[in-house]
């Protein structure tokens, strides 16, 4: 098993810089840093926008291939770079980074489990009420697009508010502004506020997760193995719970690792929606001011987080089908 996750692991570094590597140059390519400063006010001289440039290192007049060496050399002792503003891309990618994943880490645990004990359910229970009321709620989540389940959501604590006559729900920003207080009232604070996007995100999650799962499980429910281990003694119950969910979470696993790393950039919405200031809504406001060394550092850690899911996920799946571990 060590050798097949050291495989894995070169494996992963090596994709990490391959992406890193494409997203720079894109994103040098095309976005245009000098464009922002053209249009201060009042305009600069082009001597001061060159000097400016060559001092982030974003010269369009300088070789794409200098550029790069220099980024990548820095990237390689943690320097991402300067910001198109002067701020050091590091420090401030780490704070995105830690928004985010409060964000999304509760919303897929919660929204792996419950998606999967719904669908693990209603496929035992296929064609009954469960499985076809899990079902109907399933598709109705999945055809309506995250970002109106976000605006929903806020609009329907906006009515609650309004009926109470106070702020119940809070749904706007990662904490209260000013607020002082003992660690524990700061830390309820941040979950207070954190409740309804993550409660849109989890919603998502458990709508794929339960149909996904309920497909895996149709698979095996008939499976040889099962029959087997129910003719040598063991009850449905338990035949159900030791083979065949077992078996029917190993693609599941991968599901979730792909899911996990799309929600970095795929929680753009949410972020925007309910004053988060995370990765994706960094994302979407550095590309409008061209900023290539936060794109680019923003596709290093979606990278990060893909392929340490993956790892995770090879962990997880080495552990439940031992023909892997060969």
């Amino acid at each position: 098993m060590g050798k097949f996750l050291a495989r894995r692991l070169l494996n992963y570094v090596v994709l990490i810089l391959l992406a890193t590597s494409f997203a720079y140059v894109l994103a040098a390519t095309n976005l245009y840093p000098r464009g922002y400063f053209e249009q201060m006010q009042p305009p600069p001289s082009p001597e001061a926008v060159n000097a400016q440039l060559d001092a982030l290192n974003l010269n369009d007049e300088t070789p794409i291939a200098q550029r790069y060496a220099t980024w990548i050399s820095g990237v390689l002792t943690g320097d991402f770079g300067k910001t198109i503003q002067g701020g050091d891309v590091a420090s401030q990618m780490w704070m995105k980074a830690g928004v985010t994943l409060r964000l999304i880490t509760v919303a897929t645990i919660l929204g792996s489990f419950l998606g999967i004990a719904v669908g693990a359910y209603a496929a035992i229970r296929q064609y009954r009420a469960f499985d076809k009321a899990a079902t109907a709620a399933s598709f109705f989540v999945l055809s309506v697009p995250t970002v109106v389940i976000a605006i929903v959501v806020q609009v329907g604590a906006v009515s609650i508010n309004d009926l109470l006559g106070f702020q119940f729900l809070r749904y706007s920003g990662e904490y209260t502004a000013g607020i002082r207080g003992e660690w524990y009232e700061l830390l309820l604070n941040r979950v207070y506020h954190a409740l309804l996007p993550t409660l849109v995100l989890t919603v998502a999650l458990f709508a794929a997760f339960s149909r996904y799962q309920r497909n895996m499980m149709l698979d095996v429910l008939g499976a040889d193995f099962v029959r087997t281990a129910m003719a040598k003694g063991l009850t449905r119950r338990k035949a159900l719970f030791k083979h065949a969910l077992r078996t029917a979470l190993i693609p599941t696993i991968t599901y979730f690792t792909f899911t996990f790393g799309a929600l970095v950039s795929g929680a753009t919405f949410t972020e925007k929606i309910y004053g988060w200031h995370g990765m994706g809504a960094w994302l979407i406001d550095s590309i409008a001011r061209q900023d290539v060394h936060v794109v680019a550092a923003v596709s290093w850690f979606m990278a990060i987080t893909i392929m340490a899911a993956s790892f995770l996920s090879d962990i997880l799946y080495a552990w439940l089908d031992p023909r892997v571990r060969v």
